[in-house]
């Protein structure tokens, strides 16, 4: 089976990230639009490099197969916030939080929150798409900027998500990288921790900024809008805590978003009278407010099928341009230069660093750098003596929690599909995204907290 040269290998790589940069960035044109113009462009040069079209289609169907799971569950959430916008569910909980929570520490709580709520139920993905979602609504009724709240939200629905070991992501590393699951948790402090602090500092300080521009007198009419327009009843939280409690329960998300979206409909029936096609027309395009008082219309419109269709595209285009990447073996090309050229552990570790965050911003998926990195990596730990778990917490550092610095990854559209706003638009402030690698790297550069192997268990 035929690979590209070094040389070939390199230019590949420089003309997708030239397309990519120069879509993205200058053109700014759609991210689908450049994902799909990449992997063509890609197909076309590896296939006039003698790269067979066959091992291509087979390579782009497995990466899209990994994403078959994330798709439907995107699709599921968008049902889900659907229902239970219907239901009152999600207005209940903006009722309340409008209601109970100060202003001044709403940030600080907000992040608190979602970092319990992934620890608990292992799904930051679960966290962001139902009680983020409500969160947002009550920042916006607050007239805290809606990046701000995008950032406490997505901090805390990551880093919970990172140190839950009923986390996919977090068990799928530790397993790829064959780490102990809970020893790679206790790893991962060290690099988690610092910009969470710093993260959770930031919002009291927003938090205390953006008081004064709390409006008391909108934020009454917002609560008398929702109380006057839907059946505000305690039973409306029923949904939540069954999903929360199942995911906890370790069950599979996609049956338990299952049976929110089951639950929200029954009581949309229930309390706010909705009939059958109520339901079906907002399964397929989402909630749409009809108070007639924008602000609350505005916190309301959200969910259905269709507001995740252009998110899904973006996994299919994400496959066609990473299974290429993968079946041109332009990423084992530079696994053997590694292997070639890092003659310490140190310089070892930054190449793997550097390895990983390229390959997940090709791929666009932590799934898929990790379940074909962890593996390929793990033995260059072993020949210079370092633990695994360095490795396994540098693929965590540039994998799940990395993810919103990568426009395309599954994440990032995941966060626009579910929160209404970009990862351009909030990353600044959510410095846990972003510190983990700084943090690795300096770790790896002072040697500070870098693990050598213990034989007797290697």
């Amino acid at each position: 089976m035929k690979k590209l040269s070094v040389l070939q290998a390199i230019t590949l790589f420089l003309i997708a990230a030239v397309i990519l940069f120069s879509g993205l960035i200058i053109i700014k044109a759609s991210t689908i639009v450049v994902l799909i113009f990449t992997g063509m462009a890609a197909i076309i040069i590896s296939i006039i490099w003698g790269i067979a079209w066959k091992e291509i289609e087979k390579k782009v169907l497995e990466t899209a197969t990994r994403l078959l799971i994330p798709s439907f569950l995107l699709l599921s959430v968008g049902i889900l916030i659907g229902s239970w916008m219907l239901s009152g569910t999600i207005p209940l909980i903006m009722y309340y939080g409008l209601t109970f929570l100060n202003p001044t520490i709403f940030l600080f709580a907000a992040c608190i929150i979602c970092a319990l709520m992934s620890i608990l139920t292992g799904t930051s993905w679960g966290t962001i798409g139902t009680i983020g979602v409500a969160i947002m609504g009550v920042a916006l009724g607050f007239g805290i900027p809606m990046h701000y709240a995008a950032a406490a939200v997505v901090v805390g629905a990551l880093f919970g998500d990172k140190m839950s070991p009923l986390s996919d992501t977090t068990i799928a590393v530790s397993a790829f990288t064959n780490v102990n699951i809970i020893e790679h948790i206790r790893y991962m402090l060290y690099t988690t921790i610092p910009g969470l602090i710093i993260s959770l500092i930031l919002y009291l300080i927003l938090g205390f900024q953006s008081h004064g521009q709390a409006n008391t007198m909108e934020i009454d009419v917002i609560i008398s809008t929702l109380n006057s327009n839907f059946n505000l009843n305690p039973i409306l939280l029923l949904p939540p805590i069954i999903v929360l409690v199942l995911i906890f329960m370790r069950k599979p998300a996609l049956p338990v978003f299952g049976i929110g979206i089951l639950l929200g409909s029954i009581l949309a029936m229930v309390f706010q009278g909705s009939n059958l096609l109520d339901i079906a027309n907002t399964w397929n395009e989402g909630y749409v407010g009809t108070t007639g008082v924008e602000v609350v219309d505005e916190m309301l419109t959200q969910g259905g099928l269709t507001s995740m269709y252009g998110t899904v595209g973006i996994f299919l285009a994400a496959a066609l341009f990473g299974g290429t990447m993968i079946a041109s073996g332009a990423f084992d090309i530079l696994l053997q230069k590694i292997i070639e050229i890092a003659n310490t552990g140190k310089k070892m570790m930054l190449s793997c660093l550097s390895l990983h965050t390229l390959f997940h911003f090709m791929v666009g998926s932590n799934h898929t750098s990790s379940a074909v990195l962890g593996p390929m990596l793990s033995p260059l730990y072993n020949k210079f003596g370092l633990h695994r778990k360095n490795l396994s917490r540098t693929i965590e550092d540039t994998g799940a929690v990395f993810q919103p610095l990568i426009p395309w990854s599954t994440t990032s559209v995941f966060i626009l599909s579910t929160l209404n706003i970009s990862t351009p638009e909030f990353v600044l402030y959510g410095p846990l995204i972003y510190l983990g690698v700084v943090f690795a790297i300096i770790y790896i550069l002072t040697g500070f907290r870098i693990a050598k192997a213990n034989p007797e268990k290697e």
